[in-house]
């Protein structure tokens, strides 16, 4: 009964569920600088070709208003916690089919992470 309690809780909990590894906040400015700014503000109320980003981590997804968000962001209906960036930086088009981000995605878990620090400290 036990094994077999440990294979269901095994296979209940997916690889990688723990989130992203830490990050490097400045790492992640510099790179958001390099890759992120000329689509994204990180000032609140700033909207480029994508949304501002500032306060991102924790806001529903299509939330901010004043953008014009894609219908298939509109009905992505979910919450940008950091994993959930994780996954979406890592290849957005497979994420949310149908976005406007032309962004191929960031494929390195370390830039990803350094990335997501600095996106929380954007409040």
């Amino acid at each position: 009964m036990a094994a077999g309690l440990v294979v269901l809780l095994a296979t209940a909990i997916p690889a990688g569920a723990a989130g992203p590894p830490p990050g490097d906040a400045e790492a992640g400015k510099a790179l958001f600088n390099r890759q992120c700014a000329v689509c994204h503000s990180p000032q609140a109320g700033q909207n480029k070709v994508g949304p501002s980003l500032h306060g991102v981590v924790g806001r529903h997804s299509a939330s901010l208003q004043g953008y014009n968000y894609s219908p298939a962001m509109k009905q992505a209906d979910r919450v940008w916690t950091p994993e959930v960036l994780d996954h979406y930086l890592s290849d957005p088009r497979a994420s949310v089919p149908g976005t406007r981000m032309i962004y191929a995605g960031l494929k390195d878990p370390k830039q990803r992470a350094d990335l997501i620090a600095y996106l929380e400290t954007l409040k």
